[in-house]
């Protein structure tokens, strides 16, 4: 077997020969060919693409067409493994430095990477920042540094990591090897500083937008049961990803999923690495797992065919948010984002901000974020627009969210929010949603008459609304950041400096309509990820899942890397008869076509 090094060189490196040859590609999409171009050319930049578009590409192919070892720093093991895995069925000479890998074969990568033996080697910041290896990498030729999931590097980012703010010193120490960062997730102050951090000037965006994602929120009523109703829109054979945001609730939830008969999992921090590890490689090398995790799990994972992901609890911020939602549909097929959210999700994620060790500046920041991901929660309006122009972007109505495909009425909410802040404010600012509703409404409480809430002004103005109605109202006064919750204070609302703001500058807001708002649309959002228009079709598609799984446990890797399903249902709609038209499909790179091409000819044979 050629490798992909022997591939490149045999036409003198060139960017189109390695995608066709190497990966599989007839043609380069968006911006890919300018950024290797760019990196091909010894010049710095940093790329911000979606999920799903290619970003490895713009890295791997520049350092397969230069002299020497290409260097990324990834920020996790499990990233690193999965990179090294698929790379190496393409025939490229790839390796991870990591605590997972023995003495014995750290030191064999490293005679390698001084012999210019390897084209990538994957390895942490925290490693590559030690003097040792700084001064090993003095002694190897080398082709560029990638710089994965750069977002790491901003204070402002979601998932800031100290030691990627020292990563400069490449810059230092090899001033004439071309530095690309890389990132799906960054508003502009985080691209900002990544740029500012690494002293890179040329910035390459190529949009947040995944079309292919239907986006779904709900108002939390009956989680779990909304959950089920949810999964039973899902064909049972589909990989999914369910966040919940504490330990307890990702063990209840994976058990109560396993009681209803479906191939859940458990999956966060405190589990026993070994145990993580098997139900990790359960998701990534099975079908029809569902993962029920904290935020511990997925960073690392790039399972391409994850069609669903669920939240049962609020993220903490829209990065987060979607970052954890673009796990699903990486091969671009259709895959839904769905999530519930409560009143008190958004006063849990506030006092978690609020009460954290961070500086008042950081918290000022993640309140901020918060609210952008409450004002995406609540939008009456496409909800992809919202969050696209959190990220800079804009766009058109989606007609693929909840939002587009059932509209919520709206209304003049002023008045509605004039009364609730007077209640809250005559009641003292010192009790729950719950009494200030019972006041509003005018009903008749020990509790109410034991403060003589039943003679404010307020008592009873609230009428026109029923209880859930007010509920519905408050939240998103909360959203609105115009009333706040205290959850150590007995989740007491009080008025906000922008709620005081509100009243006395007599402002205006218009209200999602309660109870007319965002309605469970499952049923609706359903969409078939695989387009088989025949039952002969949907046969031989499962006879090629079948022989990828088989090969796939053969060589003891995921079956998305010997092809994605997108190939295999290329397959199944071109009806290839011999290895060229076989080698003409994307995906099917020359190292492929060597391996497994005479085994799948097989089973189209028999299909035909």
């Amino acid at each position: 077997m050629k490798t992909a090094a022997q591939l490149a060189e045999h036409t003198n490196q060139t960017p189109e020969h390695v995608l066709k040859h190497v990966f599989g590609y007839d043609k380069f999409r968006g911006h890919q060919k300018d950024i290797i171009d760019t990196v091909i050319n010894g010049d710095n930049c940093c790329v911000l693409m979606p999920t799903g578009a290619g970003k490895s590409l713009c890295y791997q192919i520049p350092a397969l067409c230069r002299e020497g070892v290409g260097i990324v720093v990834s920020p996790l093991i499990a990233l690193m493994q999965d990179q090294v895995l698929a790379l190496r069925e393409l025939g490229i000479r790839a390796a991870a430095i990591n605590s997972m890998r023995d003495s014995s074969e750290i030191a064999e990568t490293i005679r390698a990477m001084k012999a210019g033996e390897i084209d990538l080697v994957y390895v942490a910041p925290e490693r590559l920042l030690m003097d040792n290896f700084l001064s090993i990498l003095d002694q190897c030729p080398l082709s560029l540094f990638a710089i994965d999931e750069a977002h790491c590097i901003s204070q402002w980012g979601h998932d800031f990591r100290r030691e990627y703010t020292q990563l400069h010193i490449l810059r230092e120490r090899h001033p004439d090897i071309p530095v690309i960062a890389v990132t799906a997730t960054a508003d502009t102050r985080t691209r900002h500083d990544i740029q500012s951090g690494l002293q890179i000037d040329k910035l390459y965006c190529s949009g947040f937008d995944r079309p292919n994602i239907t986006y779904e929120v709900l108002v939390k009523q009956s989680p779990l049961k909304q959950l089920q109703s949810f999964l039973k829109t899902r064909d049972k054979n589909e990989s999914g990803i369910v966040y919940c945001l504490s330990r307890r609730k990702v063990e209840d939830t994976a058990q109560k999923l396993t009681e209803m008969g479906y191939n859940a999992y458990p999956y966060h921090a405190k589990l026993d690495p070994k145990v993580r590890e098997i139900y990790q490689n359960k998701f990534l090398r099975e079908e029809g797992i569902i993962m029920v995790a904290t935020i511990a799990f997925g960073m690392g994972i790039n399972k391409p065919d994850v069609r669903f992901v669920a939240h049962l609890d609020l993220p903490k911020n829209i990065e987060a948010y979607y970052q954890e939602t673009g796990r699903a549909g990486r091969d671009g097929l259709p895959a839904t984002a769905w999530m519930v959210y409560g009143m008190q999700d958004v006063a849990l994620q506030r006092s978690m901000i609020n009460d954290s060790d961070a500086s008042e500046e950081q918290k000022r920041i993640q309140n901020q974020k918060l609210a952008a991901l409450l004002g995406y929660c609540e939008a009456a309006h496409c909800g992809r627009q919202v969050l696209l122009k959190y990220f800079g972007d804009d766009s058109q109505a989606c007609n693929n969210c909840d939002t587009c495909l059932n509209p919520p009425k709206t209304f003049d909410g002023t008045l509605a929010a004039q009364k609730m802040l007077s209640c809250i404010y005559r009641t003292g600012q010192r009790f729950g949603s719950g009494h200030v509703i019972d006041v509003i409404l005018g009903k008749t409480s020990d509790r109410i008459k034991q403060f003589g809430h039943n003679t404010l002004s307020t008592y009873g103005i609230g009428k026109d609304f029923t209880q859930k109605q007010w509920q519905s109202i408050i939240r998103q006064l909360v959203a609105s950041d115009i009333i706040s919750v205290d959850v150590m204070g007995h989740n007491t609302i009080h008025i906000t400096p922008k709620g005081a703001e509100f009243l006395k500058e007599k402002q205006s807001i218009q209200l999602t309509e309660p109870e007319a708002g965002k309605k469970e649309l499952t049923k609706q959002l359903k969409q078939e990820a695989y387009k088989l228009d025949t039952p002969e079709e949907e046969a031989l598609f499962t006879a090629l899942k079948a022989k990828r799984m088989e090969i796939a446990k053969e060589h003891n890797v995921p079956p998305y890397v010997i092809f994605h399903d997108k190939t295999l249902l290329e397959f199944v709609k071109h009806h290839p008869t011999n290895l060229n038209e076989l080698g003409s499909i994307r995906g099917v790179g020359e190292s492929k076509l060597d391996n497994y091409g005479d085994e799948f000819l097989e089973v189209l044979k028999e299909h035909f």
